[in-house]
């Protein structure tokens, strides 16, 4: 059974930064694709960020520049870092695999940014 666990969200105002993390249980992550997923208040779900196993990645252009995926297969966990973060980052952050695994979906973590 693999679980996807997100955390370092929080209240933050506009231009300051977060970090945040999925660890991840089972032999699966080392192995796929991983990203970050967000949902805003009365919005589809969209791709923030992607990293492959190796390393590559690939960003949203509403994010590029400001956001920064990576990973440490060690420890099984994805990191966001988000600098100069703006109201319209409001969302509920997810992580999961490229492409997505229905199963796989945690609870997310809330990023509120104040203007």
């Amino acid at each position: 059974q693999v679980q996807l666990v997100e955390s370092g969200g929080g209240l933050v105002q506009a231009g300051e930064s977060l970090r945040l993390s999925c660890a991840a249980s089972g032999r699966i992550f080392s192995i796929y694709r991983m990203a970050w997923y967000r949902r805003a208040p009365g919005k589809q779900r969209e791709l923030v960020a992607s990293i492959s196993r190796s390393g590559s990645t690939n960003y949203a252009d509403s994010v590029k520049g400001r956001f920064t995926i990576s990973r440490d297969n060690t420890k099984n966990t994805v990191y966001l870092q988000m600098n100069s973060l703006k109201p319209e980052d409001t969302a509920v952050y997810y992580c999961n695999l490229d492409p997505t695994v229905s199963a796989y979906w945690g609870q997310g973590t809330q990023v509120t940014v104040s203007s």
